[in-house]
């Protein structure tokens, strides 16, 4: 029911607890203290990107409210003689190009377009509401079609928050599965016991990564469709074990952290609701933790340093990101 729902998001909100004016949520976790004793965690001097390529290839597919980024090149190699075609022609533009290209020096230049939650990225906090409220009590109207003047991307990437310790919960190599079946759901007490399996703990201002294989199920099939409809995930009732944890955000290889399927009959997404608009916390989606999930078994380390700023994108609802872990 979804008094259920209601009833831990009263217990797991956040709102005032640091102070009427925040918009980082449990970012604020992350102390520089905390990340002063992250960096010590990154003693191998490997690194590992977490994010997919910004391609046509992605698993959102080309039509929808959200597609794979388009890259369109401005300027090409095939332009190398473009300065004596311009020459007389066109505005200040091509005037401008036409004398560049009288010596020998040429250049490329390109254009992405995309959403900005199309590939890896943050949720930023106003991405998501419900009784038409953001975190912390600010009116869902504050996002405006100029952009959001509250719980903002930017209020996170202008402070370079997101430098932490993260640890690694791989729960498809628990189960022993390549990958998650379709719609699995993943609960705190499994979570748990993978940290337990592990060796490792969640403290105060962590960055939780769960991989569930999914990411290795799209490289198999590349069927996107079924990729974002058979999401496994998270069950909602993560979202406190995370907030009892005192987690600094959460990150998956999958489409929502969430499992897609609702868990109820007249609620969708509600670990969203409960994670994003309750908490504070924001959500990593969509991130390859293939290469780092193999390295961490053969050696044993699931905790290391993790760099994951967002782009500074005013107003922004959400933002690309690349990840680093380090080790």
């Amino acid at each position: 029911m979804s008094s259920e729902w209601r009833t831990v998001a009263d217990r797991v909100r956040n709102w005032d607890k640091w102070g009427p004016n925040d918009q980082l949520g449990t970012l604020n976790y992350i102390t520089p203290e905390k990340i002063a004793r992250a960096a010590a965690t990154a003693k191998q001097g490997k690194i590992f990107p977490l994010s997919i390529p910004l391609d046509a290839y992605g698993p959102q597919g080309a039509h929808g409210f959200r597609r794979n980024p388009i890259h369109i090149m401005s300027v090409d190699g095939g332009d190398d003689q473009m300065g004596r075609h311009l020459a007389g022609w066109g505005g200040p533009a091509e005037s401008m190009l036409a004398e560049w290209w009288k010596g020998p020096m040429r250049f490329t230049d390109d254009y992405i377009i995309m959403p900005l939650q199309s590939s890896t990225q943050w949720d930023a906090l106003s991405h998501v509401y419900y009784d038409g409220q953001l975190y912390n009590g600010y009116p869902a109207a504050s996002v405006t079609s100029f952009g959001a003047t509250k719980d903002s991307i930017d209020q996170v990437a202008g402070k370079g928050q997101i430098v932490s310790r993260a640890v690694l919960l791989d729960v498809a190599r628990h189960r022993k599965v390549k990958y998650l079946a379709p719609l699995s759901v993943i609960s705190p007490e499994e979570l748990d016991d993978v940290a337990k399996a592990q060796g490792v703990s969640i403290e105060s201002g962590d960055i939780v990564l769960i991989r569930t294989g999914w990411r290795a199920r799209f490289l198999e099939t590349h069927n996107g469709e079924a990729w974002l409809q058979e999401s496994p995930g998270l069950s909602w009732r993560c979202a406190e074990w995370l907030h009892n944890k005192q987690a600094a955000a959460v990150a998956s290889d999958n489409i929502a952290v969430e499992v897609v399927a609702s868990e109820f009959p007249d609620a969708f997404l509600v670990f969203h609701m409960l994670t994003l608009r309750d908490m504070g916390m924001m959500l990593g989606e969509i991130w390859d933790m293939e290469a780092l999930g193999e390295d961490c078994a053969k050696d044993g380390v699931y905790v290391f340093l993790l760099v994951a700023q967002p782009l500074r994108v005013t107003g922004g609802v959400g933002s690309p990101v690349n990840p680093i872990a380090i080790k």
